[in-house]
């Protein structure tokens, strides 16, 4: 028989809420007990007034854990009714009402019935559940009956939720088959998390999508309206009650429990914001301007009942307009916190809201119509706008596009797919960075775009280069390579376990490190294929993987012996060679250990980094800072003789250089030395050149002496001929930093300079 006195409302329903809320099961028991139960996990909490009794509790199990949260999930949305524990049980099979399936929640409000079986592991792992579903699909008729002769006149729902399991795709499918609702770990996160900043009017977000396309009873759905045009699209404006719309509207936001029904793009709705919306509305306030949504009628035409009244060469049309009965049968496009403000307000029924509604605008041009809204007010976000063209540019004629998008989509699986390594990593949309979600999803679109995975294309769609991992579309080439670097990122997840998990603190998991174990992994396919190691587009998975890994070795070593000079040596560069020095010292441990590993540039790079060439331009500088101050000071006391330091130099540079030489010889007569210091020996390099420059006679006086022999051809006249001084008084200023390496390129130039003016 079925144990209705489990299912609870009112004051009991909120005492069963604070008890699933409480992660221990709290008892009274008997003091000389308390050894043994404490044996058996129990926690001592406090004594009772009669000394016999003690009170203990022990952490529920995470099977346990998991039901509640479901259940608090439904709770907190409004259902009404409730089972009160786990011990609620349903008959299903009328012939004999002794036959009972125990159900894990039961929540029931004014339209629907909700059944859910959890399912939890207590870490990851794969889920076979044929057995399970095939029963539970066996018993779905009979729950149903016995459900709705209790509560009447609803629609009864069947969901499967769980945590930590990886659902086979068979099962998936199969729950299609059977009308039973998946929800995963991100689907019941998304509705906490709305949840948590609608209340109970996410309810209406849930039922959109349980009830898609079910007809809402004893709705009024005729409203008066004005049709016209706009931008090729019929349009209608109306004002109508918002809890009419809250219960046919759904926003597509982006999350895992819309993912079937991509694109999406709305942003989670941010509870300061409602509740602003809340209060405002509540004392009164009003929004004059219209929600903007798309009416999805499945391709069949709206009804619209055309008044006989008409205006003389008026575009517009007065009428009457029928509005689906359906739940989800309009899409949000903007104005979601104005509608959700009505959720709980008194005037939610006595007031109406403005709205202007297009007819089925397919799912890219909403998209389209969402950014130009918000292009002009608040920004869309450098994340979500990744994402969101992962949408818009999926189908694009455009096939450089179309690698755009499968580049987002790859960057997304990675933060969302339950089998990722990163999974939860990554900052999607708009979420919100902390220590471990510290990977942007444009950061990783930006590492796969510096790879060779992918073809790009010219003007008119040839191939320029074949993608190593390209199969022509992005689904195809999405199916093919996203296992293989989910696979490789596993293997530096299980063998850098430590690192993996420091987050910002770390050099893994985070923008530089991610960008540059995925360019690693680039650089070694590349490789192998060049010897004919791997053929991508061949191998079996497996196959490639153990060659991939060979590789990797090095790197996973190096990362867990890294010291913490090491590590603050990687972080502690800036700017935008950062990325590079990541990748790049990621390349370098790989080839010290297989030398026959050279990626291109790798080498330069190494001698860059080194230092090797610090010290010889040092020497180098001095040299020619010297003898390009005694060029110029000759040549300009030739030309203007006994005053050539007043008539040849800039007032501005004659004045600093002064107070320089003033300043150091106080310094130095304080000290009772001697005060030798003149203008011309606080003059720099750079000065030099403003110094040549600011001559009226450049060409009589400095352009043969000043110009340096390959360059006196180009164009730009005195300030292109005299351009080197400044760049290498720059470099003599990048040599004050520690950790500044010259750069083999740059030595060359200064060698070439030095042995010119050496030749002189």
């Amino acid at each position: 028989m079925t144990n209705w006195e489990k299912i609870v409302c009112g004051k009991n329903l909120e005492s069963a809420k604070r008890l699933r809320k409480n992660p221990y099961i709290e008892e009274k028991n008997r003091k000389v007990a308390l050894a043994e139960l404490e044996e058996e996990g129990w926690e001592y909490i406090k004594d009772y007034a009669n000394p016999k009794f003690v009170k203990v509790r022990k952490e529920k199990n995470f099977d346990e854990q998991f039901e509640d949260k479901v259940w608090l999930l439904f709770a907190n949305m409004g259902f009404t009714h409730m089972n009160s524990d786990r011990n609620f049980r349903m008959s299903y099979y009328f012939p004999d009402p002794e036959l009972t399936q125990q159900i894990d929640v039961f929540a029931v409000d004014k339209e629907t019935i909700i059944f859910v079986e959890c399912k939890s592991a207590e870490d990851v792992k794969n889920g076979v559940f044929k057995k399970e579903l095939e029963a539970l699909k066996g018993q779905m008729s009979g729950l149903r009956k016995t459900a709705l002769k209790e509560f009447p006149n609803r629609k009864v729902k069947f969901i499967w939720a769980v945590e930590n399991y990886i659902m086979s795709q068979a099962d998936i499918k199969r729950m299609a088959d059977f009308e039973i609702v998946f929800f995963s770990e991100s689907t019941i996160t998304y509705y906490s998390e709305l949840v948590k900043h609608l209340g109970t009017a996410a309810r209406y977000q849930l039922l959109g999508n349980l009830l898609a396309n079910v007809e809402i009873k004893n709705m009024q759905n005729k409203i008066p309206a004005i049709k016209g045009t706009m931008g090729g699209h019929d349009y209608y404006e109306f004002s109508i009650e918002p809890e009419k719309l809250l219960k046919i509207g759904y926003v597509l936001h982006r999350s895992e429990a819309n993912k079937n029904m991509m694109p999406t793009y709305q942003r989670i709705i941010k509870k300061k914001r409602l509740k602003e919306v809340k209060n405002f509305i509540d004392e009164g306030g009003y929004f004059p301007n219209s929600l903007i949504i798309s009416i999805d009628t499945k391709g069949k035409d709206l009804q619209f009942d055309q008044s006989a009244t008409k205006v003389e060469g008026a575009l517009s049309k007065l009428g009457i307009l029928h509005l689906p009965k359906k739940y989800h049968s309009a899409y949000i496009i903007d104005g979601q916190h104005r509608l959700y403000g009505y959720s709980d307000s008194i005037y939610a029924k006595s007031n109406t809201i403005p709205v202007v509604a297009f007819v089925n605008l397919d799912r890219s041009e909403q998209l389209k119509l969402f950014m130009d809204i918000n292009e002009n007010q608040k920004s869309v976000s450098k994340t979500l706008r990744v994402t969101l063209n992962r949408d818009m540019l999926w189908d694009s004629p455009n096939y450089n596009q179309r690698r755009e998008a499968l580049r987002s989509n790859i960057a997304q699986m990675c933060g969302e797919e339950q089998t990722s390594p990163l999974l939860g990593r990554i900052v999607i949309g708009e979420d919100e960075k902390n220590n471990k979600k510290c990977i942007t999803i444009e950061a990783v679109q930006a590492a796969l775009k510096k790879c060779h995975f992918f073809s790009t294309f010219g003007k008119n769609n040839e191939i320029l280069t074949d993608g190593t991992f390209d199969l022509g579309t992005n689904e195809n080439t999405s199916e093919l390579f996203y296992p293989f670097l989910e696979n490789c990122l596993k293997y530096i997840r299980d063998n850098c376990q430590i690192e993996w998990n420091l987050g910002e603190s770390g050099v893994l998991t985070i923008n530089r490190g991610i960008q540059a174990v995925i360019r690693i992994i680039d650089d070694i396919v590349c490789y192998l294929i060049s010897v004919n190691k791997i053929m991508p587009k061949q191998n079996s998975m497996e196959y490639m993987l153990d060659e991939v890994e060979y590789y990797l070795l090095p790197l996973v070593t190096y990362i867990n012996n890294l010291s913490d000079e090491q590590r603050k040596d990687l972080k502690g560069f800036l700017g935008g060679g950062a990325d590079n020095k990541f990748w790049r010292s990621f390349q370098k441990v790989i080839s010290d250990k297989n030398p026959e590993f050279k990626p291109e540039g790798l080498e330069e790079y190494i001698q860059n980094e080194t230092k090797q060439y610090n010290s010889a331009t040092r020497e180098y500088l001095v040299y020619i800072e010297d003898s390009v101050k005694n060029i110029i000071a000759r040549d300009l006391e030739n030309y203007y003789g006994e005053n050539w330091i007043i008539k040849g130099l800039p007032k501005s540079v004659y004045k600093q250089a002064k107070a320089e030489a003033d300043e150091r010889n106080y310094e130095l007569l304080s000290k009772d030395e001697d005060a030798d210091v003149d203008v011309w020996d606080c003059i720099s390099l750079a000065e030099c050149r403003e110094i040549s420059i600011y001559s009226k006679n450049w060409s009589e006086i400095f352009e043969e002496e000043l110009t340096r022999p390959e360059e006196t051809k180009i164009t730009g006249g005195k300030e292109a001929k005299t351009e080197w001084l400044l760049t290498l008084s720059k470099e003599h200023n990048k040599l004050t930093k520690p950790a500044y390496s010259v750069p083999k390129n740059t030595f060359e130039m200064i060698s070439s300079i030095y042995k010119w003016l050496s030749e002189k």
